[in-house]
């Protein structure tokens, strides 16, 4: 398959399904706001090296968690009935995203892709609801947290960090009961963790994937927090 050259001034991605082997679409355009909503409508995301043009990828197989299927070993249950973390929602997207991008990752040779573009961009999806945030506090400081896009009911999971063991465990442990009690459909996660296989994520069929897609696509957005809707008390 072809890798296409979108254009600068128009926001159209070809079909998901010309993907190449690697998963691979498209190279090119912008991260304006606009054309990363009109990417995750239709299952493409960005991933690129610093430097680089934006890559669109859309891989096939998907890996993806269904909220009901949440594995919570014994050793992170007895985490999370010990109440060592606190989580909230949407109260600190600015310094998730901003964890995001300092905390090391093997390979990542002290680079990281969240760009200040990137981020200008993210944080005018958080102002008109499209992003999401999940924090986890240990006392009074960040020291977890997430972050990622939400259509109808799927959450496409971006980036997440923790600066003690653990803590970005129970943020996505918690927002996963949620997300189950609110009817959500899959968390998408694009690409193969042994970190979020641990925690029930599986691959699944791309075309699977834009099925649920489909049903689920939106473009407008209203503000509205979590924190408002999504409790943390759940029983484990």
């Amino acid at each position: 398959m072809p890798v296409f050259e979108l254009e600068q001034d128009r926001l159209m991605f070809p079909p998901a399904y010309l993907a190449d082997e690697s998963g691979l679409l498209a190279v090119g355009g912008d991260l304006s706001p606009d054309r990363l909503i009109e990417a995750y409508a239709e299952g493409v995301f960005p991933w690129f090296n610093p430097g680089e043009e934006p890559l669109w990828w859309s891989p096939n197989p998907r890996f993806v968690l269904y909220p009901s299927k949440i594995k919570v070993s014994k050793s992170m249950r007895q985490v999370l009935r010990k109440k060592k973390f606190r989580v909230t929602f949407d109260q600190d997207f600015e310094g998730v995203i901003s964890g995001c991008e300092e905390v090391y990752r093997p390979g990542q040779q002290g680079m990281t892709w969240i760009s200040d573009e990137l981020k200008a961009s993210y944080t005018e999806l958080f102002n008109k609801g499209f992003i999401h945030s999940v924090e986890v506090w240990e006392g009074d400081e960040l020291v977890g947290g997430l972050y990622g896009g939400v259509m109808g009911k799927c959450f496409f999971g971006e980036s997440m960090f923790a600066k003690t063991s653990n803590a970005s465990k129970v943020g996505f442990i918690i927002l996963s009961k949620n997300l189950e009690e609110h009817n959500f459909e899959l968390i998408d996660c694009q690409v193969h963790s042994n970190h979020l296989e641990s925690l029930g994520a599986e691959m699944v069929n791309r075309a699977q994937f834009l099925k649920v897609l489909e049903r689920n696509r939106q473009k407008k957005f209203e503000k509205n927090s979590w924190d408002k809707h999504f409790r943390t008390d759940f029983d484990f």
